[in-house]
């Protein structure tokens, strides 16, 4: 009898060392997810600059031809002193996340239709792959005579490149839809609107999320190229007006400023709206760990 109480000890132990040991897993996951998201990319610009430097150090190019760190940050300084940065992100960001919402309202509908018809989607569905590798920027020219130079023809372009991203992307997270989902839908009675607002859209998420998030992409760089075209008129002063502008007073350092804010704008967007959802989709699916959290 002493020695199975001292064996049931001994499992008990060794159990409550297990759960302690798998208690503090999520922890220090979330410790590493911490350090990887927060300090490995602040590690990788450090390097890149470092190297920039060295280049400009070892090398010595024209100033006018590619500006250092020091130029650059002195650039940056200048324009978000006297305002013109802000004034510049601003007008970019309301044209973007306008234009973006639109076509989602336009995109999402539309989306839905076409993958529930199959005639519909044999009729539209290349037509709809081909605006989608069509480079945005083909639209500016048109764009510019049909509404000249306003912002009907920023908003113009940012549509025909996120609304073919985001029904690309809905119709096909339908496909991946599994028939199990429609028949339960259909013996629970639920009408077509049903069946698409509670069981396809839901179940097609991660499609639709990788389509929202293409559409993004798509739509902040047709807003760029149309800002670096369209300059003039009633047009507000956005970022690709400001990285026109430098290109016409040959200033690299104001091109470069550009690029950066440009670049920094569609890394935060990603950060702070699109990977937030993206884990909360994987979670609620149990596909995330929950130290990544």
């Amino acid at each position: 009898m002493r020695l199975e109480t001292e064996s049931n000890d001994d499992v008990g132990q060794l159990e409550a060392g297990l759960d302690a040991l798998q208690a503090e897993q999520p922890g220090r996951a979330t410790v590493r997810w911490a350090l990887g998201k927060a300090l490995l990319p602040v590690f990788a610009l450090a390097a890149i600059v470092y190297v920039w430097q060295m280049y400009i150090w070892i090398v010595q190019p024209r100033p006018d031809i590619l500006p250092g760190p020091a130029d650059v940050a002195a650039a940056l300084g200048s324009l978000w002193g006297d305002g013109a940065a802000q004034e510049t992100i601003l007008t970019s960001l309301e044209r973007g996340v306008l234009g973006f919402l639109i076509a989602a309202v336009i995109a999402t509908p539309a989306g839905l239709l076409l993958s529930q018809h199959k005639g519909l989607r044999a009729a539209f569905g290349p037509l709809i792959s081909g605006l989608q590798v069509l480079p945005s920027v083909a639209w500016v020219p048109a764009a510019i005579i049909w509404f000249g130079l306003t912002d009907a023809t920023v908003y113009f372009v940012v549509l025909m490149g996120a609304v073919p991203s985001i029904i690309n992307g809905l119709i096909s997270g339908v496909d991946q839809v599994p028939p199990q989902f429609l028949r339960v839908g259909h013996v629970l009675g639920a009408n077509r609107w049903q069946q698409a607002t509670r069981i396809i859209l839901p179940a097609a998420l991660p499609g639709y999320i990788g389509g929202l998030k293409q559409g993004w992409a798509f739509s902040w760089r047709s807003l760029m190229a149309a800002e670096i075209i369209t300059v003039g008129g009633s047009m507000g002063f956005g970022l690709g007006s400001l990285l026109q502008q430098g290109r016409d007073l040959s200033d690299m350092a104001i091109v470069v400023s550009a690029i950066l804010l440009i670049l920094a704008i569609g890394i935060v967007i990603e950060l702070l709206v699109f990977a937030p959802v993206e884990r909360r989709l994987l979670r609620g699916r149990g596909l995330l760990k929950s130290g990544a959290s």
